[in-house]
């Protein structure tokens, strides 16, 4: 009986504070402007008015018989396509914060060049990097590189440098396209022989392969045409478990290395990039930019669609001593130079997968800016985890073409930004709701103890943290809803789908938070049995039905069962109206996954291997996980 009041007292000190819900929608906040900024950034685009097409790449992995040459992103027919008039390059800001990690070159000394190389104005010149060719794997990518090649090849001879990305969970990647190098250059063979009609050339191509990750290794002595030398090359990557993938800086360090030696024998420089992330070092994007535009050489990607707003992935990782399933971060994200989506899931920081139909923002805009292509590799990933994962990852260019980011610099998108009130306001609530800043809004969702004194201890951690976040979302709605007559004014599609779904997940998962506390206080109450009894610990649960207030709980918090199911369609009529004007978008498959996921609360027991204790990534882990 005094365990019993011990729990009422619990739900009616914390609940009390919760009063806010009695007002939902009418009680009005200011957040200040001074909120902390988040570790990565975000872009946006206008609404193209140019016509443009769609085109899937050729799967056919035979051989060509005959040449076929096409240009490059002039005018393309893929998703994602730059046509873009001629443009003046900003000057390159110095590089912004994170320090530099030391780059080592096995194969002589690569210098970067200094301040005033960075610093020239590169001048006026056309944009005709192609940020979308969507492939069915590499083998159509591999195809469609051999006719680029052949195209820059009728005018000179050419050095192309493959970069493959030393992680973990490229193995695959790399075995694919070493059992495709042969049609590469069986159809450059091809280009080969018609050119010597007209005149001699020997060795019109020769190939480096390098690979990287902290830093660079060189896996050809020298430039080499020789297919099996190539092929061994490719044999020879390493896995590099420092779980740093530098991208930026290899391909600078790169370009450095093989312009000279393409200037040197009068050969064009190709540099191609294979990798599944988005690199621990986009804050050198527009070094890359520099120095590819100087040596004139365009940059090509092989790489997977980016996470939809949001900086990261999960895969999964099975360990070899116990066969047990890990959920492991990788970079893969986001698709603008900001993220524009919200960070939060209503519970905690997001653990999907979702798929924003384009390649992560630093390699588009390395692609676009020199002239390269994007090759959007959509297949399944079996390793992928969370939400999101199990949906189609490829969005038909019909229904994404207006939404497209629009690829400027980090300083130049943050200005833009900054200008309009409509934006910035939208920026505010991402900030504000941001758990990787924010750790209070990190509400624990899994593994709480079995023993009901335990399980109080850790929920009166928890539920304090929940009505803080129904203030600060209650705050944020208020805020969204202050400039929703600048929507329609709103010219982006991709900002007003960002602000529609913004704005029904504020409203969500204030439901969400409300039902987590009403779950805690029932389960206390009532004690359920487990369900078996290997079963150690109790897990929240993620359900559509809806946990009703009982007259307890609509006394504390005057909220009614008619209330809370007003402010429940009040929410889902936000998320249809997201999929009504967002079909076929990545902002519509989110909304479509919050409405089937549901809103309710219900704590469910389960069990837990105990071996997971043994892993970790601190000095203390009996088992380190890897870093993919």
């Amino acid at each position: 009986m005094a365990r019993a009041r011990d729990y009422s007292a619990f739900f009616t000190s914390l609940v009390v504070h919760a009063v806010i819900l009695l007002a939902m929608g009418m009680i009005h906040h200011h957040l200040t402007d001074n909120q902390p900024e988040v570790a990565i950034e975000t872009i946006f685009d206008d609404v193209r008015e140019q016509a443009e097409f769609e085109q899937v790449l050729d799967t056919n992995l035979s051989v060509s018989e005959s040449l076929s040459v096409t240009s490059g992103g002039t005018i393309s027919t893929s998703v994602g396509a730059s046509a873009a008039p001629a443009i003046s390059s900003q000057k390159i800001e110095t590089s912004e914060s994170l320090k530099e990690p030391e780059i080592k070159i096995t194969a002589g000394e690569i210098t970067a060049p200094g301040d005033d190389i960075l610093g020239k104005d590169l001048g006026v010149g056309e944009v005709t990097g192609d940020i979308g060719a969507v492939v069915e794997g590499y083998g159509p990518a591999m195809s469609r590189i051999s006719k680029e090649l052949i195209r820059v090849m009728r005018d000179e001879k050419t050095l192309v440098v493959w970069l493959f990305d030393e992680s973990e969970s490229m193995r695959d990647d790399q075995e694919e396209i070493y059992n495709n190098f042969r049609k590469i250059y069986a159809e450059l063979g091809i280009a080969t022989k018609q050119e010597a009609k007209s005149r001699a050339r020997d060795q019109a191509l020769q190939t480096a392969i390098l690979s990287f990750g902290q830093g660079v290794h060189v896996h050809t002595e020298k430039p080499t045409s020789d297919l099996k030398e190539i092929q061994a090359a490719i044999k020879k990557i390493p896995v590099d478990d420092s779980g740093l993938e530098n991208m930026c800086q290899s391909i600078s360090a790169a370009i450095d290395k093989y312009m000279v030696i393409a200037n040197r024998t009068d050969r064009a420089l190709l540099i191609i990039v294979v990798s599944d992330e988005s690199g621990d070092d986009g804050q050198m994007v527009e070094e890359v930019i520099t120095r590819a535009k100087r040596a004139k050489s365009p940059i090509y990607i092989m790489g997977r669609e980016s996470v939809f707003g949001y900086p990261f992935a999960r895969q999964i990782w099975v360990d070899p001593v116990y066969k047990l399933n890990h959920w492991i971060s990788v970079n893969r994200g986001p698709e603008t130079a900001f993220p524009e989506a919200m960070q939060y899931d209503g519970l905690h920081g997001r653990w999907d997968t979702f798929s924003a139909g384009f390649g992560p923002y630093e390699q588009m805009r390395i692609v676009r800016e020199s002239g390269g292509i994007f090759f959007v590799l959509p297949g399944k990933e079996k390793n992928l985890a969370g939400a999101g994962s199990q949906f189609s990852r490829r969005f038909r260019f019909q229904d994404t073409k207006v939404y497209q980011p629009l690829l400027l610099s980090r300083r130049e998108y943050d200005a833009e930004r900054s200008a309009s009130k409509f934006r910035s306001s939208l920026w505010k609530v991402i900030v504000t709701l941001n758990p990787h800043k924010d750790d209070q809004l990190n509400i624990r969702e899994h593994h709480y103890p079995i023993d009901p004194k335990k399980f109080y201890e850790e929920g009166s951690k928890e539920v304090p943290k929940a009505i803080r976040a129904i203030g600060l979302l209650q705050k944020s709605i208020d805020i969204l809803e202050s400039v929703k007559p600048l929507r329609a004014q709103e010219q982006s599609a991709r900002w007003r789908a960002a602000y529609d779904l913004a704005l029904a997940q504020c409203l969500a998962y204030r439901v969400r938070l409300f039902q987590y506390c009403l779950a805690m206080d029932q389960h206390l109450k009532n004690k359920p049995p487990l369900r078996e009894k290997k079963n150690n610990e109790w897990n929240v649960r993620r359900v559509k039905k809806m946990l009703p207030p009982d007259p307890a709980q609509v006394k504390l918090t005057k909220v009614s069962v008619e209330e809370l199911d007003n402010q429940l369609k009040k929410a889902e009529a936000q998320y249809k109206l997201v999929m009504k004007e967002h079909p076929g978008t990545p902002w519509a498959q989110r909304a479509q996954y919050e409405l089937n996921q549901g809103f309710g609360m219900k704590f469910e027991d389960g069990f837990r291997d105990p071996r997971y204790k043994n892993f970790g990534s601190g000095k203390g882990s009996k088992i380190q996980l890897p870093k993919l």
